[in-house]
């Protein structure tokens, strides 16, 4: 264990010395904001560091024996070789995790990186290498998703799986995954709701909302989709959200001063026109946006829109883009359960300066992670997992090592 922390701070050290190479390349493989692109290589760095801490305090235990010459003890050791699945939207940061966690734990790992964002995760697998990782110990594959995950999963060396990405492949590759009785975490799609009540300091929630919101173009799984608003107070949020969403300056990523940079690709442009236009045709409103922003690459307006009937795809299916949509609510009771309505349970948030408010909504809303008048998400020490088809496990915090690790039981009599 002080032998993998060694080699990984190493890495971890590596990492942001060679920011202003890998950066640009992330800003150009995957689109978003030149900052936002050194801040995840930022954070990959400090997820490895905090791993390789965490890694020297995995302890096992002794328990107190009925028997004055028996000895019983628990040792932990390393569940054995992993694959893990890093997605585009985060690819350096998700792999940090993925990879972290199982070094910490002493297991080797596969990671199967994503087409989309190659050059850069290189670049951060790299300084495993050049730290002096053992060769074989950490190993970067491409190729064609179906072909990779059918292989490995089931390979008898392969001993756990970590996936992040869609629920819809992360459920076949969870079922893959039990047919061999493999461990599996599985860090997959959301919905995320936002409950703003009528005692929310509202200009804090409309400049985080915006912020968290349209961060790398809404492609990210913990972003806030369903704005649920005490009716009391939804003009006013509504006016506040709308302005600064029209303020954004929007533009080539790699350009300073730019805050939302384009979509990853075409499919990711139709699908946001798609939504939009379905939403408008079964009566909702646009407030802002809601189109494509000039005739080259794949840029979206930050788009805004309210009365969306339950029945429009947005009000259940991840948009994962730049649309946000905005629903009054009459009471608590009607915000919780809109929050809990879809089978999703990442993330959600709350404004309220009230305790007992926030207490409420921590205990009565279905969610792995709940944060309430800020958006304090993914740090390397907290839990970072959903519930229902939002997946299982974590990939942070303490818990993230749990399935790296087998708790093996020894019960020794002293008895020749």
């Amino acid at each position: 264990a002080v032998e993998r922390c060694r080699l990984m701070r190493s890495a971890a050290m590596l990492i942001p010395e060679r920011s202003e190479t890998t950066a640009p390349l992330l800003t150009r493989e995957q689109g978003k904001p030149i900052a936002q692109a050194r801040q995840e290589v930022e954070s990959s760095a400090d997820l490895i560091d905090w791993f390789a801490e965490e890694g020297r305090r995995v302890y096992g235990r002794i328990i107190p024996s009925r028997a004055g010459d028996v000895r019983l003890s628990v040792v932990r050791e390393p569940v054995g070789p992993a694959a893990a699945f890093s997605p585009w939207n985060f690819p350096l940061a998700q792999a940090a995790r993925k990879v972290g966690a199982a070094l910490a734990s002493g297991c080797s790992v596969i990671l199967k990186g994503p087409e989309e964002t190659p050059q850069a995760l290189a670049h951060v697998v790299q300084a495993f290498h050049d730290a002096g990782v053992p060769a074989g110990v950490v190993n970067l594959v491409y190729g064609r998703p179906a072909e990779i995950s059918a292989f490995l999963i089931p390979h008898p060396t392969i001993r756990k799986i970590s996936f992040t990405g869609s629920t819809v492949v992360g459920k076949q590759l969870a079922a893959l995954a039990g047919a061999h009785m493999k461990r599996a975490t599985m860090e997959l799609g959301g919905h995320s709701p936002t409950l703003v009540f009528e005692d929310a300091n509202l200009d804090r929630a409309a400049t985080l909302l915006t912020g968290f919101k349209f961060r790398n173009a809404g492609q990210v799984c913990t972003s806030p989709a369903r704005i649920l608003v005490h009716e009391k107070v939804y003009s006013a949020l509504r006016d506040r959200l709308v302005e600064r969403a029209r303020s954004l300056n929007v533009g080539n990523g790699a350009d300073a001063g730019v805050e939302m940079g384009p979509l990853a690709n075409t499919r990711r442009l139709d699908a946001m026109e798609s939504f939009v236009q379905d939403a408008v045709d079964l009566s909702g409103s646009v407030l802002t946006g809601g189109r494509r922003l000039g005739n080259e690459g794949n840029f979206f307006q930050p788009t805004i829109l309210e009365n969306v009937p339950r029945e429009a795809r947005l009000m259940s299916e991840e948009p994962f883009g730049p649309v946000m949509m905005l629903q009054p609510c009459p009471d608590f009771d009607s915000m919780v359960a809109e929050a809990n309505r879809l089978p999703y349970g990442l993330a959600a948030y709350a404004y309220t300066r009230s305790a007992r408010t926030a207490a409420m909504v921590t205990e009565a809303v279905e969610s792995g992670m709940v944060s309430i008048n800020h958006h304090g998400l993914g740090l390397p020490e907290t839990p970072f997992g959903g519930v229902k088809d939002s997946g299982y496990g974590s990939e942070g915090g303490t818990e993230a090592l749990e399935s790296y690790l087998v708790s093996k039981f020894v019960t020794h009599s002293l008895v020749d």
